[in-house]
């Protein structure tokens, strides 16, 4: 979809009859089809097509042939069984960008397990980090390794286009959702490489910033981000306590680690005072990055979401291209047609496939 977004025709081949498997994933649902799937398929052409056929593979092969990129998800190797692999497709197009997403990679011990965004959360240790202290591990509620996996995934295209364009070669990506989920880690992975020891859940809490979390108010939630000298210094004004920015337990970071749990009863018993909205209002003021914890439709409701063209009428837009017209996910097999008679393929011809399974 982010290829799509920034202008790329994208052809989304899918199994004919129950097609990707999101498709079912509701509800909820809209028009007719899983919020799920439509999260993610926008600007792309849906091709129903039976790989399990010789017509089929044959298909297949013509369009990585006239192809700038593949992207595959299949388990390490299935595509190679079928005669679809990179080293066959690069043969009749040696410029094709060939991206494989697996759960583990294309090697190793674990390269034929399956995977799903829930197992690799816990697995790559977000679930340990994630959620209150002394509570059940939690998953981020998005499906966040997808993502990030995706994000890899689309730098990595990119970069192997640019490089084409010098050398005149395509080349294979191997692209494994526990390699971006560790990645992804970023300082607390190194932080358990500087220590040896796990970090535990924290709820809001930062490990090296303090304060830098969720506090109770008299009616709900504030996020107070101190993320520097300064805008500590500007909070215990703001909060009418000027001394603690002397007190020699909170005068740096540092310290503020130290005696957190000093700290935080001395700021939740300030913050429980008053309401979340004299709050913000009073802290956004002094400058101080503070905020309402918004549920989603608040959040989705933001002006300069709405100013800046990144939620349409039923869509969340493109960060990066915001000024596209994007077209609506497709239908399973919407433009299956529409994409043969690209190849050539007339009207008998298509009718006889699709009598056959094949599309």
């Amino acid at each position: 979809m982010m290829l799509g977004d920034l202008g790329h025709d994208v052809l989304k081949i899918e199994r004919p009859g129950d097609g990707d498997q999101t498709r079912a994933w509701g509800p909820p649902w809209q028009d007719g089809q899983s919020a799920y799937y439509l999260s993610v398929n926008r600007n792309k052409r849906s091709l129903s097509l039976n790989l399990k056929t010789e017509e089929g593979r044959d298909i297949f092969r013509r369009l990585a042939a006239q192809s700038d990129v593949l992207v595959e998800n299949f388990r390490a190797g299935e595509l190679d069984a079928l005669g679809l692999g990179y080293d066959a497709l690069s043969q009749g197009n040696p410029r094709l960008v060939f991206c494989s997403i697996t759960g583990y990679g294309q090697t190793g011990p674990w390269k034929d397990r399956p995977a799903y965004d829930l197992a690799l959360q816990a697995e790559a240790g977000w679930m340990s980090i994630t959620g209150e202290t002394g509570a059940a591990p939690v998953r981020v509620g998005v499906a966040i390794i997808d993502l990030l996996t995706a994000h890899f995934a689309v730098q990595a295209i990119l970069a192997a286009l640019l490089e084409r364009e010098r050398t005149g070669r395509g080349r294979r990506l191997d692209v494994a959702m526990l390699d971006c989920a560790t990645a992804s880690l970023s300082y607390i992975a190194q932080n358990v490489l500087a220590t040896g020891e796990s970090p535990k859940r924290m709820g809001s809490r930062h490990p090296s910033i303090v304060p830098y979390q969720a506090f109770p108010t008299r009616d709900g939630f504030i996020v107070v981000a101190a993320g520097s000298q300064p805008i500590w210094e500007r909070l215990c004004l703001a909060l009418g306590r000027p001394e603690l920015a002397a007190d020699p337990r909170f005068t740096d970071n540092p310290k503020r680690v130290t005696n957190r749990d000093a700290l935080e009863g001395i700021l939740n018993s300030v913050f429980a005072t008053r309401s979340t909205t004299e709050w913000v209002a009073q802290l956004q003021t002094q400058d101080i990055p503070a905020t309402p914890v918004n549920d989603l439709a608040a959040a989705l409701d933001l002006p300069p979401l709405r100013e800046r063209g990144m939620i349409g009428p039923s869509f969340v837009g493109s960060p990066v291209a915001r000024d596209r017209q994007h077209r609506r996910a497709p239908r399973l097999g919407e433009h299956s047609e529409e994409i043969l008679r690209e190849l050539g393929f007339d009207g008998a011809r298509i009718e006889r496939l699709r009598s056959a399974g094949v599309v």
